[in-house]
């Protein structure tokens, strides 16, 4: 195996993990004795719902929806209701699943059950503007907190104190007497579950002064409304649920790091496990990480995996072909200046900025390759267009969507050239 062939199995086998036909399944509780309803909102909603389809047992009543992104296909649900909506900014699409998932929710008794599947991207996918918000508003809301460099959880505390079923809001719609269950596959770095997705069904222990903090901090202009809703507490969001709730992470950044170091242990490389929860300017982190991987000597093929969630502050520029897994991979690149460190970092749900790229890979010749092609590195660091860089070299990794969502996946190799490639 080559060392790209070697560095792409290691991101396989993390996103292997974190499939929900493997990871869901255990956590299912047994059939209630009424009725199990299924909400589902995020990136790996379908892929969530056909693993409890294929869990349930076929005379126990089970009805649902489902919210996915656009072009998500259908795993061939019976039972469930797939819906599509729109990612990173709502559309009218979630608004809708906002509403059919409040639907799905009603009349619920006792004896009844709700399976809530969580996964990243849910913020944008099941959108309910509060009173006196429009769609148009949270759209442009969304699109500032993207461009701003917020990190997930500043960009989740604001959300979810201006949606009607985040921060626990769509768990209270469901009655005080339903049990309430959410099983979610964590993209937010330390697995807070009232951060992924904005924590649409678990209590949530932020303010609605903590929200107005956040566009504070980050420059997020917010309407006349949610202004003077915030500022008197209008729009707080639940901090306690029925104790007949609970909730846990079910496949998680950890767990895929460590799936792919078990990979890298299997090829014969060592591995340095660095923290799940990484976070920082893509620029600045890709040089750090480059810097750690090239400190001190390696006699062996030694692989630095890390993950978390990069985040890439555009301010008034112009947005290429970005992408934070490019863009920390691309600043890797250019504070190692390619000596003898090959790299792998992408977004395990399969789509990293604008562009149809999960990231991308290098190795010692990439330099030489876009150095004849006169295609400036730097240029395409400081355009934020590391993603269209990566594809005009012929290295953007392209896997589609891949079902499932834990955060940025990074790699960097150091190959010893005393050892056989």
């Amino acid at each position: 195996m080559t060392p790209a062939e070697g560095l792409r199995a290691l991101f396989d086998a993390a996103v292997a993990s974190a499939q929900p036909a493997r990871a869901l399944p255990a956590h299912l509780p047994p059939p209630p004795r009424g009725t199990t309803v299924v909400l589902g909102l995020g990136k790996a909603a379908a892929g969530m719902g056909a693993a409890v389809e294929a869990a349930w047992p076929a005379a126990a009543p089970l009805r649902g929806v489902l919210v996915a992104p656009h072009g998500t296909p259908d795993p061939g649900l019976r039972r469930l209701t797939l819906r599509h909506a729109r990612h990173p900014r709502p559309d009218a699409h979630s608004v809708a699943a906002a509403q059919a998932l409040l639907g799905a929710a009603a009349g619920l008794g006792a004896d009844d059950l709700v399976l809530v599947l969580l996964s990243g991207g849910a913020s944008s996918l099941a959108t309910l503007p509060l009173p006196g918000l429009t769609l148009e508003d949270l759209a442009a809301l969304y699109g500032h907190l993207l461009a701003s460099g917020a990190p997930i959880d500043a960009m989740n505390t604001l959300r979810k104190h201006l949606c009607g079923i985040k921060g626990g809001r769509l768990a209270l719609a469901c009655g005080p007497a339903v049990p309430v269950i959410t099983l979610a596959i964590s993209d937010v770095p330390g697995d807070a579950l009232d951060l992924i997705g904005s924590g649409p069904s678990v209590a949530d222990p932020s303010s609605c002064a903590d929200a107005m903090a956040v566009a504070a901090r980050w420059g997020i202009d917010l309407p006349d409304t949610a202004r003077v809703a915030l500022q008197s507490g209008a729009w707080e969001t639940p901090k306690r649920l029925p104790p007949q709730h609970r909730a846990v992470v079910v496949a998680s950044p950890a767990q895929a790091l460590a799936a792919a170091a078990q990979r890298a242990h299997r090829m014969g490389w060592d591995v340095r496990l660095g923290s799940d929860r990484v976070e920082g300017e893509a620029r600045a982190l890709g040089a750090q990480l480059a810097r750690e991987a090239l400190a001190g000597e390696v006699g062996r093929p030694t692989v630095f995996l890390s993950g978390g969630e990069a985040t890439v502050t555009l301010g008034d520029a112009k947005l290429g072909q970005g992408g934070r897994a490019a863009e920390t991979l691309l600043a890797a690149a250019l504070a190692a200046e390619w000596r003898g460190l090959r790299g792998l970092m992408a977004d395990t749900d399969g789509i990293d900025g604008t562009g149809p790229a999960a990231g991308a890979a290098f190795g010692p010749d990439s330099l030489a390759v876009a150095r004849q092609r006169g295609d400036s590195r730097e240029a395409a660091l400081t355009g934020h267009d590391a993603g269209g860089f990566w594809a005009r070299q012929g290295l953007a990794l392209v896997t589609g969507p891949t079902g499932t969502n834990v955060n940025d996946f990074r790699a960097l190799l150091r190959w010893p050239a005393s050892v056989d490639q």
